[in-house]
């Protein structure tokens, strides 16, 4: 197994400093964002695509640190009715997979996205219990959307010689192993897979190991990111809707699309993303590091540092050393 970080939450440093920062601690793998979400630093996607020199020149500032540019990241939602989150999230992904072929590198990390509820939709609208038989018509058109565009991906991350590892997210088409499970089965796909993100897993209380085994070889990267429950998960159970309101001219804002943004997290949160090691110790990453290495001894682990309570260094730092120590126990 290889260990490493995404460099998404040292965008404001240099690619160099973030290489050095990361094999410091021991890391030797890193993925690079590349569109979606969030701005690409670290990633000059249209000067990349378009000279073969500048890839050469790219992929040798990894080779100088010593370290492996392991994966693209370009989460998103390319599904979305809203034509500047839709369009654009659907066409980086695109290109993504175009570069990452040219650059040589295997992985793509995305997410499934979210249609709307119909065509005539402005805003996607995840169905998070179809208890009412309406929900099933809107989930039976948001499939009718997903299945043609991921059958279209597939046979792009095919041709580029490329795998795209989707994120098990919430607010997403694709968010459980069973989800998932129907988006191979409707679109026959060989090169669409998941990345196994510990955190939305655990937050909805489900058993990753046994997610892990379940999705097996279909398992194509891991992500390793901490949750940790709350007095809140009391009273309002996993799914928090107390978030608020970012005004727009909020400074530090996390973009999600041409004018929206990341909302504030509740003061009584249900739950919260932490460094690795905190929301679960040792013993327990062992367990899931255990799983991964059971459907493929070759598994990339790159940590995602969210936790707002710990400085990023220090957060990072905290993750590297739980993984790393928890990779030791691993037989």
């Amino acid at each position: 197994m290889k260990f490493g970080a995404y460099t998404a939450c040292l965008h404001d440093r240099s690619l160099p400093e973030t290489l050095e920062i990361l094999k410091g601690m021991g890391l030797t793998s890193v993925e690079v964002n590349s569109g979606g979400f969030i701005p690409a630093p670290h990633c000059p996607v249209d000067t990349l695509l378009g000279s073969e020199s500048a890839r050469r020149d790219y992929l040798q500032v990894f080779a100088d640190a010593g370290m492996e540019l392991t994966a693209l990241n370009c989460n998103g939602n390319p599904l979305s009715p809203l034509p500047n989150e839709g369009l654009k999230h659907a066409e980086d992904l695109r290109r993504t997979i175009e570069l990452a072929g040219a650059l040589g590198i295997e992985h793509v990390i995305t997410m499934s996205g979210l249609p709307g509820t119909d065509p005539t939709a402005k805003y996607a609208t995840w169905v998070v219990n179809p208890w009412n038989g309406i929900d099933m018509e809107i989930l039976d058109y948001q499939w009718s959307v997903a299945v043609p565009f991921w059958t279209e991906i597939d046979e792009l991350a095919r041709r580029h010689g490329v795998r795209v590892a989707i994120e098990l997210h919430p607010r997403n088409l694709v968010f459980n192993a069973t989800t998932f499970q129907r988006l191979i089965a409707e679109t026959g796909a060989t090169n669409v897979g998941v990345e196994m993100d510990t955190s939305h897993l655990m937050w909805q209380q489900m058993d990753v190991p046994t997610v892990i085994r379940t999705l097996g070889d279909r398992i194509f990267f891991a992500a390793a990111k901490d949750v940790k429950l709350f007095e809140g998960v009391k009273t309002k159970g996993v799914l928090d809707v107390d978030f608020g309101h970012v005004p727009a001219d909020a400074e530090n804002k996390t973009p999600v699309a041409y004018g929206y943004w990341c909302t504030s997290w509740p003061e009584n949160p249900a739950w919260r993303f932490v460094a690795v090691g905190i929301g679960h110790d040792q013993d327990y990453w062992v367990e899931v590091l255990t799983a991964l290495r059971e459907v493929n001894p070759d598994t990339v682990i790159n940590i995602e540092h969210e936790d707002a309570e710990m400085s990023t260094l220090d957060g990072l730092g905290f993750a590297a050393k739980t993984l790393l120590a928890a990779a030791s126990k691993v037989d």
